[in-house]
């Protein structure tokens, strides 16, 4: 039997963390936050560049109590320091509005 490990990342939310984002449970919840995602996406890498060899940024769904909910992750290969340097990066200096 060959089990998978999942990729290891870092989680950076669902969109800039100084801004409101869709609420679990709201109508039309994920085609609003899939959408989000895919805007905070791009403003990181308009912000920080394209994710080097190892790192890619993507919109990762989640269970929760009220139903699935869905946040942008930075995976990351610890073998490739560029790639966990990136990550890291986006969670410490990426865009803090939309307007960043």
């Amino acid at each position: 039997m060959n089990i998978m490990k999942e990729k290891e990342y870092i989680l950076l939310g669902p969109t800039p963390p100084d801004e409101n984002c869709a609420q679990l449970g709201e109508p039309n919840y994920r085609i609003k936050a899939i959408k989000e995602c895919n805007q905070y996406i791009d403003l990181i890498r308009q912000t920080l560049g394209q994710e080097p060899a190892g790192a890619e940024l993507k919109i990762k769904a989640f269970d929760h109590d009220l139903g699935v909910y869905h946040e942008v992750v930075c995976y990351y290969d610890n073998n490739k320091q560029a790639s966990l340097d990136y990550a890291l990066k986006c969670e410490s200096n990426g865009p803090k509005t939309w307007k960043d």
